[in-house]
């Protein structure tokens, strides 16, 4: 069946939802298309700015929320970026994740490298070999990511609180730098 963009398409039961982020990902879609005749359920794209109109499957290009797709995949694949990482890692839904080798450095390549050796996605390297990576995600146990502590937003606030006040403020860069911080390392300058 070939589907014509319908203008954000509503998921009226479980899915394989795909997405790209606000760039492209056109090998990414193009294997997601082949591909969802063979699958069991319906796939839902979202392509972003890519060139290639997929034909098996429904498709947009952006929304304004991802909420309903997210709460109606039974598996996402998608493109290496930290956003859509966390964000699909965060609500425990299974996670197929491709880097995108067009990226300017391999921050995809490190981010998910981590994350898949700690068992909490399925990292395709390789779209020939995407089909087994989503049945993987369906059948493999994953697990559960809990977001770690963050400090950075109380170290901007201590570089931005000095830099107001006159003071130099690259001694809290020198303070923190090369160091893992949680919130509690994080303290008052003299």
């Amino acid at each position: 069946m070939t589907y014509q963009n319908n203008l954000l398409p509503q998921p009226d039961g479980p899915i394989i939802f795909v997405t790209v982020g606000s760039g492209d990902f056109d090998p990414l879609i193009e294997a997601m298309d082949r591909l969802a005749p063979s699958l069991d359920l319906p796939v839902i794209m979202q392509i972003g700015i890519g060139r290639y109109v997929p034909v098996q499957a429904r498709w947009f290009r952006h929304a304004p929320s991802l909420d309903p797709y997210y709460e109606h995949a039974q598996v996402v694949v998608a493109h290496g970026g930290i956003g859509v990482t966390i964000e699909v890692l965060h609500r425990g839904i299974p996670l197929v994740s491709v880097d995108n080798p067009d990226r300017p450095d391999q921050h995809q390549e490190d981010l998910l490298s981590h994350l898949s050796a700690r068992g909490h996605l399925i990292w395709c390297r390789d779209l020939a070999r995407l089909g087994d990576a989503i049945h993987r995600a369906r059948t493999t146990p994953l697990v559960p990511f809990t977001m770690p502590p963050l400090a950075i937003h109380l170290i901007v606030d201590q570089y931005l609180r000095l830099l107001a006040e006159g003071k130099d403020p690259h001694v809290v860069a020198k303070r923190y730098r090369g160091r893992r911080v949680r919130p509690e390392d994080v303290d008052e300058l003299p």
